[in-house]
C-alpha cells in the first residue's frame, strides 16, 4: 500500500515538473505567433477566417497577413493579443503568409472542419 503511495507521488512530481518546464519554454519565447487559417465551404458559400495571436513576450510591430494577392497589416501585436481577420472575396484560400519586422516568418495553409454525418455541410 506504501509503495503505491510513493509511486504515485513520484510520477505526480514528475508531472508537474514537465509541466512547469514546458510552460515556461512556451512562455519565455521572445518573438511567437500562433496563425489558424480555418475555411468551412458549404453548399453555397464558403466562410473563412484567419486567427492571429501573439503567443511571445514581446511585442510584434508590422505584422503582414498575405492571403495571397491581398494583404492585411496590424501596425502592433501586443503579447497575448488575438486577431480575427477575414480574408477577401475572391480569394483562392490556399494558404497564408505571416511576416514582422523582428523575423517572423509563417506559411500555413487553410485547415477544414471535420464533417460529421447529419451537420450541416457534410
Amino acid at each position: 500500500m506504501k509503495t503505491n503511495l510513493v509511486v504515485a507521488v513520484v510520477v505526480g512530481a514528475i508531472a508537474a515538473i514537465v509541466g512547469v518546464m514546458l510552460f515556461t519554454m512556451q512562455a519565455t519565447e521572445q518573438y511567437a505567433i500562433s496563425v489558424d487559417p480555418f475555411k468551412d465551404p458549404q453548399d453555397l458559400f464558403v466562410t473563412a477566417r484567419v486567427t492571429i495571436r501573439n503567443t511571445g513576450t514581446s511585442p510584434l510591430t508590422n505584422v503582414i497577413i498575405d492571403y495571397g494577392g491581398y494583404a492585411d497589416k496590424i501596425s502592433l501585436l501586443k503579447p497575448g493579443e488575438k486577431f480575427i481577420m477575414s480574408p477577401p472575396p475572391g480569394n483562392a484560400l490556399k494558404e497564408v503568409t505571416v511576416t514582422s519586422d523582428e523575423g517572423i516568418k509563417v506559411i500555413m495553409p487553410y485547415r477544414l472542419p471535420t464533417k460529421m454525418p447529419g451537420m450541416m455541410g457534410s
